[in-house]
């Protein structure tokens, strides 16, 4: 049967330039303005007060998830970019609103506490309410506030857009091809010849020298916004907010910081057999992604579709249903064309109560694992999509579960259907992907406590960014490397967000939690589903330790983390032995 390679979205809005899309965008500053009055009214009811808030937020989130969508299938569309400035606009009403209502929840905290008290009406809205009473506690005047939002616009996201817009616009010579842009360059990581990727490299490293100036004014206009704003709010450090928006806490940050640490000279490990499977004396920077063994088997749209549907039912009939529909209900946009974003994402739509995924398949296993990380999210998202807003918002340390879960069901399929030489490909692609959610995003990690640590003195200049990135790398790749990538700081458009401060260690929290997760499925069997279901539906409304906790699991435990990296060291073995022979 022939799926669909293209997303529909007419379910959502028929177009950006639509009656419906245009009175959503109305109605989203009109439902914000109502509840800033109704906030203000003698009589005003506090679950009133949450319904009104979570309309206008869902209503917000389907139109700008829209926008957002359309742009990213043509990022030069005129009317994309109109509607995703038009969305962002009415986003400054939806801030004021949510500074109104959590000064008007401080007003309440007797109420709270009680209606959210076993036994209350409000009880399932325990944690998000404290969490949004925490949050008020860190907020400046409503003024301010106001001011902060509607100069982020003008501020750092601005600089954030800057970034983006060279990082996509710069290119260099590249013979008879023609020019090549970063993006096309980065692509070239993962070609066959050892050449290609040396030369990619090199050229890459030249754009950003050549444009280094203008990438260190941003980053250093984002990370003092940050500092500022952090200052002004009263919290410790931009890792103090990271970690109240992470809900977690300092003890579990260690435990999973102190594990990958422990374990980089397994990966340092993994990352000489890779030389060795190459036939280079060492690996550089530009090795991380090249791939090893010739035996990787192609896959049609078609039969990664039937694939992924097949190992889902293994585990769940109901999760296969769900993908096998996404599929051919056109949730899927598979192909690359001229125009489209590179990556891969998933995004859903809160009032039509449906996802879609972007891809860019190229018949690989990699393409296939990437949908079915997609799917995983996906399939988050329709467990949490019946919840209203604030029991359904959960945090980006929670956000790569269902993903990486999906990852590995689709992993452990191919091992079982694959041949010797298939094998080593698979293992090696799982390890490829472990060390950049470890071992770089610890990286990552590093670079940016040494940035915001040296920020609050003044600028710095775009040789000390380079200098703090290429320690950053040495630190945790080690001998494991013996040419690094000083501008990856350029090229990471997270550190250019100011909301996304440190937005590096919840990937690898994602990871090694969904691993263990995993661990418990293999030996519980299907009994395990059901769990896994409500750990999934509970991610917006618990702190993640609680959320942890449905499955027995204490996440400041070190052997908790130890246990899923036990599952990558298995893997590495597997490789070192392999390269040994």
């Amino acid at each position: 049967m022939k799926i669909p390679s293209e997303w529909d979205l007419s379910p959502i809005y028929p177009s950006c330039e639509s009656v419906e899309f245009s009175n959503d965008l109305a109605s989203v500053v009109e439902g914000a303005t109502a509840l800033e009055a109704y906030l203000k009214e003698e009589g005003c009811e506090l679950k009133e007060a949450v319904d009104r808030f979570e309309s206008t937020v869902d209503r917000f989130a389907n139109l700008y998830a829209y926008a957002s969508a359309v742009l990213t299938l043509n990022t030069s569309s005129e009317v994309g970019l109109r509607a995703v400035s038009q969305a962002e606009e009415v986003s400054l009403s939806i801030e004021k609103a949510s500074v109104c209502l959590m000064n008007f929840l401080a007003t309440r905290g007797e109420e709270i506490a009680e209606r959210t008290a076993e036994g209350g009406d409000l009880v399932a809205y325990r944690y998000p309410l404290s969490q949004l009473l925490e949050e008020q506690r860190h907020l400046m005047s409503a003024e301010m506030e106001d001011l902060a939002a509607d100069l982020g616009r003008s501020g750092g996201d601005a600089f954030s857009r800057l970034q983006q817009a060279m990082g996509s616009a710069i290119s260099c010579e590249w013979g008879e091809e023609g020019p090549k842009s970063v993006v096309e360059l980065r692509n070239m990581a993962s070609d066959k010849d050892r050449e290609v990727r040396k030369r990619a490299y090199e050229s890459e490293i030249s754009l950003f020298e050549a444009y280094e100036i203008p990438f260190a004014a941003a980053l250093n206009g984002v990370t003092g916004t940050t500092l500022t704003l952090a200052k002004r709010r009263k919290w410790d450090s931009p890792l103090a907010r990271s970690l109240a928006t992470s809900r977690i806490d300092g003890e579990i940050l260690a435990s999973l910081i102190g594990a990958i640490e422990a374990n980089l000279p397994n990966f340092r490990r993994y990352l000489k057999a890779k030389a060795a499977l190459l036939g280079v004396e060492e690996l550089a920077f530009f090795d991380l992604f090249a791939p090893v063994g010739t035996h990787a088997r192609p896959y049609t749209y078609e039969e990664a579709h039937a694939f992924i549907v097949k190992q889902f039912s293994a585990f769940s009939p109901k999760m296969a249903a769900f993908a096998d529909n996404a599929f051919k209900k056109g949730w899927v946009d598979a192909f690359s064309r001229p125009g489209k974003v590179g990556g891969a994402y998933d995004t859903s739509f809160p009032l039509a109560k449906e996802s879609r995924i972007l891809s860019n398949f190229d018949n690989s296993f990699g393409g296939v694992s990437t949908l079915a990380h997609e799917l995983g999210h996906a399939w988050h998202d329709s467990v949490v999509l019946d919840k209203p807003y604030l029991l359904r918002n959960y945090p980006m340390t929670l956000a790569e579960t269902a993903s990486i879960f999906s990852e590995q069901l689709i992993f452990q399929g191919a091992l079982k259907e694959s041949s010797e030489e298939e094998r080593i490909t698979l293992v090696e692609h799982f390890l490829q992907d472990s060390t950049q959610v470890c071992v770089d995003i610890l990286s990552r990690f590093y670079f940016e406590s040494a940035v915001y640590e040296r920020r609050g003195a003044g600028d710095l200049s775009a040789a000390e960014f380079s200098a703090l990135m290429e320690d950053a790398q040495k630190r945790t790749y080690g001998d494991g490397l013996g040419i690094y990538h000083r501008y990856m700081w350029a090229v990471k458009s997270h550190y250019y967000r100011c909301e996304f401060s440190f937005y590096n260690y919840p990937y690898a929290f994602g990871l090694l939690f969904a691993l263990g997760l995993f661990a418990q499925a293999q030996e519980q069997g299907s009994a395990f589903f059901d769990q896994y279901e409500k750990i999934l539906a509970s991610s917006g409304s618990m702190s993640v330790r609680d959320v942890a906790a449905l499955a027995s699991i204490d996440l400041a435990d070190h052997r908790f983390w130890d246990g899923a990296m036990g599952v990558i060291n298995t893997y590495i073995e597997e490789l070192v032995d392999a390269a040994s022979h």
